[in-house]
């Protein structure tokens, strides 16, 4: 499996120059944890919701003020979109991270791939979870199940 198979087509990228405040509330609206800070020819970061909480809110400056250049994360760690999910997956743990830029041959931000979307491919991929979980929401494989029986409580 190649990472281009499953990685997010579309990123929402934010200009360094914008509030913390502005950006915590377009995570709020895309339900994301993280933004790509620049543009795709030019990513000079990434700021999560744990940036702003760690080096704004923990420390009582003003959301307002603090812009998400000052505070983002760098460098971005990415992929190719030709990369092997599990060459992603290891570099992911590697750096502790939870999502990956993926760049084309020239360096352009393509996409980007959250341990997120990788777990949502595993778990869809899994035959043996698809059919666990058939068999709890429609009942199959109940008939070998032992009777119930009730419990007494002193």
């Amino acid at each position: 499996m190649r990472v281009g198979e499953i990685m997010a087509l579309y990123v929402e990228f934010i200009p360094a120059e914008v509030p913390v405040s502005e950006a915590a509330e377009l995570m709020g609206e895309l339900d994301v944890g993280a933004l790509p800070v620049g543009t795709a020819e030019d990513l000079q970061g990434v700021v999560t919701d744990r940036d702003i909480l760690y080096r704004v809110v923990a420390r009582g400056l003003n959301g307002a003020e603090v812009t998400v250049g000052a505070i983002a994360t760098r460098p971005v760690i990415g992929c190719g979109e030709e990369d092997s999910l599990q060459d992603a997956m290891n570099l992911m743990a590697a750096h502790h991270i939870r999502r990956l830029a993926v760049r084309d041959d020239g360096g352009r931000v393509i996409g980007w791939l959250t341990l997120g979307d990788v777990a949502r491919h595993l778990l869809v991929e899994s035959g043996s979870v698809q059919t666990v979980l058939r068999d709890l929401t429609e009942g199959h494989g109940t008939e070998a199940a032992p009777e119930a029986r009730p419990v007494q409580v002193r």
